[in-house]
């Protein structure tokens, strides 16, 4: 016992060396860190990476309001894989990938050769084009709202949990006990609100007939050639096609122009605390990874734990009762 205790101790100081170096290093790096990146070209098409599951979407839409507004940048490309996220955020990102292509008058192209699901398709209908490997996984145009019911659990272990509230709703979906009519009536509605917005954008900007849509808005995940074939891609392609598509579109020369991809932040134990180091689930079990990595060789152990698997249980456990757009199984 006492060598475990120990063992927490040296791991907390550790972490704690770790995060006030980092805070150091930080609050010197616009003076001994690297130059950042910048655009050089006249003209440039601008390339944007959106990964992993949507949380909050701040440092894609810092990066696209950042490059975007250069004049230097005359289309953009938005390489997308991803199963989706968060509503709120999924929308914003798509409110504001439109704004930059109504009122910059730039043309922006999604595309995928992964994953476009989702939050992350409600996400690139806002794009002039959507391109699409023809083995990509695309659509999931629904929304899923998770709930745990622990009653039992409680009950073999012999505790008792419950809380005062102000009203009958103020604790649906709570663990501690089942769900009553009327409360997954309330929940169901909200997710049909949610699922009637998710399924009119996609008609509007996708030009779809609602019937078109609600067709294939049943949560499925298709084919990128099946997407294409249906209306909900524009074509079959991969990144270079996208770019020469947005060239074009651009009506850029292909000698004309250079292509500025931006530069990935690389996760660190000093970015503990950073709110966009929290911005999807890559960079989450990267950070994990490397403080497990780090803690562990300095206190003389070896790691032996999921950390992906662990941090999406976490998220998992986070995002509960909460509506989500996000590609079913994603979580398991």
């Amino acid at each position: 016992m006492a060598q475990k205790s120990g063992f927490f101790k040296k791991l907390i100081i550790i972490i704690l060396v770790f995060i006030g170096i980092g805070a150091v290093l930080k609050a010197g790096s616009g003076m001994f860190g690297e130059q950042e990146k910048k655009l050089t070209a006249k003209n440039t098409i601008l390339q944007l990476e959106m990964n992993g599951v949507i949380l909050n979407g701040k440092r894609f839409l810092k990066n696209l309001k950042k490059y975007s507004e250069d004049n230097k940048v005359k289309a953009i490309v938005i390489n997308i894989n991803s199963p989706g996220g968060s509503v709120g955020p999924s929308q914003e990102i798509y409110h504001h990938i439109k704004k930059v292509r109504e009122e910059l008058k730039k043309p922006i192209v999604c595309v995928t050769t992964g994953v476009m699901a989702s939050g992350a398709y409600y996400s690139a209908v806002a794009c002039d084009k959507i391109v699409v490997a023809p083995g990509a996984l695309v659509g999931s145009i629904g929304v899923i709202m998770e709930f745990a019911n622990l009653e039992k659990l409680y009950d073999w272990a012999k505790v008792s949990r419950y809380s005062i509230t102000s009203g009958k709703f103020k604790d649906s979906g709570a663990e501690y006990r089942g769900m009553r009519a009327d409360e997954k009536e309330l929940f169901q509605n909200m997710i049909n609100e949610v699922y009637a917005q998710f399924k009119g954008t996609v008609a509007k900007e996708r030009k779809l007939k609602d019937e078109v849509v609600s067709e294939y808005a049943d949560g499925r995940v298709f084919t990128g050639a099946f997407a294409v074939k249906t209306g909900f891609a524009d074509q079959e392609g991969f990144l270079d096609d996208a770019i020469k598509l947005a060239a074009e579109m651009a009506k850029l020369d292909k000698k004309d122009y250079d292509v500025f991809e931006v530069p990935k932040k690389k996760m660190s134990i000093f970015d503990f605390g950073d709110k966009d180091s929290e911005d999807d689930l890559n960079s989450l079990a990267e950070y994990a990874d490397l403080l497990k990595g780090k803690a562990a060789v300095a206190a003389g152990i070896t790691p032996g734990v999921n950390v992906e698997g662990a941090v999406k249980y976490l998220l998992r456990a986070k995002y509960l009762n909460q509506p989500l757009y996000m590609m079913p199984g994603y979580w398991e």
